[in-house]
């Protein structure tokens, strides 16, 4: 910084000013110090002014979502990280993979490396393990899913709503026998959706018991295999309702090589690439991952600023999407 000062012809401390984005510096200034660092590709040490600062404050996040292959996920990072830029806070983001096991652990290396807050997407049964650090001060938000065993904000998508409108779709087209496809029911996301799936059906007054409901997808492999030999069973659906996004690819998959895309109806749940290219179009309940990613980065940054309101949980509506896919008839 020293030599910084020399080279543009000002005092240590206004170095620091401009290095920081302190106010009440002229643009000249401002001009001179960012040529003279740049020259000496200088960049301030964020260690050494974490020592200096009052607030002991890192200037950073901890993201974890539920997989970086899940665009979901990356569209949630994305909005993180736009909030983030805008007070210069770098984000630290990693994958759970959906493993249980692996959440503690990134957690605690989030946590070592003294990040200012948190945004999580959880599998574990229960996240008490936080509660001491929240005593501390570390503020959390959930994203995604809901928290057990700590009190803390969460934004989440209307699942079980999203998807009682998913069914109802199929159903006002004229459908009965409705597949589901199912993620891991470990994960609350599966379990909201699959309720909303069954509230759906029992509110039409079609009997549950012989619907084909298969659980514990999270691939687009296990959903291509899963729905190829449904479709090649014994009384096959007339349409499907897939609860995310991944084994939706699959159930295209399966639908496209046994040459039923035009005859078997499908609703996604999320969004996929390039969804509205295909023919026909897939029809799906979008989540708002943008909104979400904002408003979860928001609220981290005004519990860091003071706000000690009380903990609550905010629902992101989703919304119906209509391709086609969606549409087709039983007689289609």
């Amino acid at each position: 910084m020293r030599n910084v000062a020399a080279l543009a012809g000002v005092g240590i401390k206004t170095v620091s000013r401009v290095i920081n984005g302190e106010p009440n510096v002229s643009a000249a200034t401002i001009a001179k110090v960012t040529a003279a660092a740049d020259s000496l590709n200088y960049l301030p040490d964020l260690h050494a002014g974490n020592l200096r600062r009052s607030d002991r404050k890192t200037q950073t996040l901890g993201l974890l979502v539920g997989s970086v292959a899940n665009p979901f996920s990356g569209a949630v990072h994305r909005a993180v990280e736009d909030v983030a830029a805008q007070r210069n806070v770098a984000v630290f983001a990693s994958s759970l993979d959906d493993d249980p096991n692996r959440e503690r652990g990134i957690v605690s290396a989030f946590l070592r490396r003294r990040v200012d807050g948190l945004i999580l997407t959880t599998v574990a049964k229960n996240q008490g393990y936080l509660q001491p650090e929240q005593e501390h001060g570390t503020p959390f938000v959930f994203v995604d899913r809901e928290p057990v065993g700590v009190e803390a904000d969460a934004v989440v998508s209307d699942n079980a709503a999203g998807a009682t409108r998913a069914t109802c779709h199929l159903i006002e087209h004229g459908h009965r026998r409705i597949a589901y496809l199912g993620d891991r029911l470990e994960i609350q996301t599966a379990r909201e959706r699959r309720r909303g799936f069954l509230e759906a059906l029992g509110a039409a007054g079609i009997a549950t018991n012989g619907i084909p409901m298969i659980d514990g997808l999270s691939t687009e492999d296990s959903a291509t295999v899963a729905v190829a030999a449904l479709l090649q069973g014994e009384d096959p659906p007339t349409a499907i309702f897939s609860s995310q996004n991944l084994i939706t690819i699959g159930a295209l998959h399966a639908l496209k090589a046994l040459g039923l895309h035009r005859s078997i109806a499908l609703i996604g749940f999320d969004d996929i690439p390039l969804g509205d290219m295909l023919d026909p179009g897939v029809t799906v309940i979008a989540q708002d991952a943008n909104a979400i990613g904002t408003l979860a980065a928001d609220l981290v940054f005004a519990r860091l600023d003071g706000d000690d309101t009380p903990e609550r949980t905010y629902v992101v509506p989703t919304s119906l999407i209509i391709r086609g896919s969606g549409e087709l008839t039983p007689h289609d």
